[in-house]
């Protein structure tokens, strides 16, 4: 049974916790001139952890009619039944809860105010793919919020910076999420749910490219902007070889299409070493 529940809310699959948390240290580390506060850096890591498995109880919720006919989900625990829908709903209300509380507790009143929208968006995303031709980006606003959250809480406002992080995370996000929704697009068609894999249809690939290289241009931006130092440019080009490695891939070989969406963790690692470098060795 505990297993069970530690499956639906993805314990066991880490990837989309360290994707959301990824962005959200990039906000801490520049809006905390790279020294951002232990605790505060804690509180975000908490609430990350919580969001995340806040919300992939209700995408598991919002999904349990769909899971059971895709070959990828078609095991987790609302579409094998080991779990009722009942059981998702209250674990998702838990976990919001704890994490607002958290932030009540510990955040600015700014800060926990961008918390609410931040919130409400991250939950509703699963049932965006009913009607909204690109819920990926839909998600992708739900996984930059940390980096304004961060400028709030740190800074008491949102600079240029913030918003160049915000967008270039947005790109990013939806261009690694639309990779994910790729592994399933057959059988999303025959479902008749939307995602930006299926809207996009023949041009998806094209669509990811475009999305990771509006990330690496932004970013770019960010780093004149900023007058970073040697180490993140050495480090953003790493990012860079391994997102065009992705895009290679993904057109040519679709059946490692989950092994490209997993690399996105090793481009957000080497973003966040980049920024802290910049700083450390300042």
């Amino acid at each position: 049974m505990l297993r069970d529940y530690i499956q639906l809310v993805r314990l066991d699959k880490p990837i989309g916790i360290l994707l959301l948390l990824w962005p959200t240290l990039w906000g801490l580390l520049i809006a905390g001139n790279g020294n951002p506060p232990i605790k505060i850096v804690l509180v975000f890591i908490i609430g990350v952890i919580l969001t995340r498995s806040a919300g992939c109880a209700i995408n598991d919720f919002a999904d349990r009619n769909f899971d059971s006919k895709v070959k990828r989900t078609l095991n987790r625990p609302l579409a094998r039944r080991a779990i009722n829908k009942n059981s998702a709903i209250f674990i998702c209300m838990i976990l919001s809860f704890i994490a607002f509380i958290i932030t009540i507790y510990f955040l600015h009143i700014d800060t926990i105010l961008m918390s609410i929208p931040a919130l409400i968006i991250y939950l509703s995303y699963p049932f965006m793919k009913r009607f909204f031709l690109f819920p990926q980006a839909y998600m992708a606003i739900a996984f930059s919020f940390g980096i304004l959250m961060g400028f709030i809480e740190l800074t008491g406002k949102i600079p240029l910076e913030a918003y160049l992080l915000f967008l270039a995370n947005c790109f990013w996000a939806f261009g690694y999420d639309t990779i994910y929704a790729m592994v399933d697009k057959e059988d999303d068609l025959k479902i008749g749910i939307y995602t930006s894999a299926v809207t996009l249809g023949k041009y998806d690939s094209l669509g990811v490219i475009f999305s990771f290289l509006s990330f690496i241009f932004i970013l770019s931006i960010l780093g004149v902007l900023l007058s970073m130092n040697l180490f993140y440019w050495i480090l953003l080009l790493g990012a860079f070889l391994i997102l065009i490695y992705q895009g290679f891939m993904i057109v040519r070989a679709n059946n490692k299409l989950f092994n490209m969406f997993l690399l996105n963790n090793r481009v957000g690692l080497l973003i966040t070493l980049g920024i802290f470098c910049n700083y450390w060795f300042k």
